[in-house]
């Protein structure tokens, strides 16, 4: 029986997914005929048409959808069975493919990542920054081996562990009442204009969690994509907020025209963890990196 290759299953589900032959060649790195003629051998190899060609680019038939459904499981079984074989070898040698969310990776990501090198030194490390929705398809669909996410978070078929807790500090403007107040509580954010993310940071539902604020406490015109844009609207007077203790250790805000400080109480608003997919023959490693963001963790207290 003649089977298509693994290469011709790549070139589908590339076009699959840029519905274009030249993207999905651009993608593949191959040239555009090289990927069409892969694609009619396919479609000779198992007797239907797989794709409608079209003027502006492709698209899948049903039996393409299908089959497109059932190629991406052998892609991912492959990578695993090479995977699985490098870990036999020798743990953390070759490609790795780690996420993590924007709140942890430029403040948690640097000292980890040099003491991974120096015991690792044959780690090929492929690093992706995402949020965490984003972060965990990149799991389920086998383009990430593991992600460093805030916890808690609940998904089917992701397994995680907790490396540790991270402390919400405030900041709020120089001269701001509560810059100034003997005592600092979360109670005392109500009633303030509090700066968050925008919707889809995890961080932004922490926030609002650890300190039970009402939805309406943000302005609702007013938000950030990123911490230091977070940073340095309220360093302009626009509003309060918190930030990670990581990444106000790490130097976030330094120079800025504000005030940052403890709350008497820590305010633990969010745990620091590891994630991998169920099952990953990867999973020693996931741990592995997790140990050692462990130790970057313990080494900041």
């Amino acid at each position: 029986m003649h089977l298509p290759t693994l290469r011709q299953l790549q070139f589908l589900c590339a076009l699959a997914d840029e519905k274009s032959f030249s993207r999905a060649a651009d993608v593949c790195n191959v040239t555009q005929p090289t990927l069409s003629s892969a694609i009619k051998e396919v479609e000779a190899i198992l007797g239907v048409q797989l794709v409608e060609r079209e003027a502006r680019g492709a698209s899948l038939t049903r039996a393409g959808e299908e089959t497109v459904e059932r190629a991406r499981a052998i892609l991912s079984s492959a990578a695993d069975l090479v995977s699985a074989a490098h870990q036999a070898g020798a743990p953390l040698t070759g490609p790795f493919h780690l996420g993590a969310i924007p709140t942890l990776a430029p403040y948690l990501l640097p000292r980890t990542l040099s003491a991974l090198r120096s015991g690792h030194p044959e780690l090929k490390l492929y690093l992706r920054e995402d949020q965490t929705d984003r972060l965990i398809e990149g799991l389920r669909n086998r383009t990430l081996d593991a992600a460093l996410i805030a916890l808690p978070w609940a998904s089917s078929g992701i397994e995680t562990e907790t490396l540790g807790d991270d402390e919400f500090l405030f900041i709020a403007p120089k001269g701001h009442k509560l810059s100034r107040s003997k005592k600092l509580s979360p109670e005392d954010l109500n009633g303030e204009d509090v700066l968050l993310l925008e919707d889809g940071h995890c961080l932004r539902d922490h926030a609002i969690a650890a300190c039970a604020l009402s939805p309406s406490a943000s302005p609702s015109n007013i938000s950030a994509t990123s911490l230091a844009t977070l940073v340095q609207m309220v360093a302009g007077g626009l509003g309060i907020s918190l930030v990670p203790k990581i990444a106000a250790e790490a130097g976030l805000g330094a120079g800025a025209d504000l005030n940052v400080r403890q709350f008497d109480q820590p305010l633990i608003g969010r745990q620091i963890g590891i994630a991998w997919r169920a099952g990953s023959p990867r999973e020693a490693e996931a741990r592995m990196i997790g140990k050692s963001v462990k130790k970057t963790l313990a080494a900041r207290a």
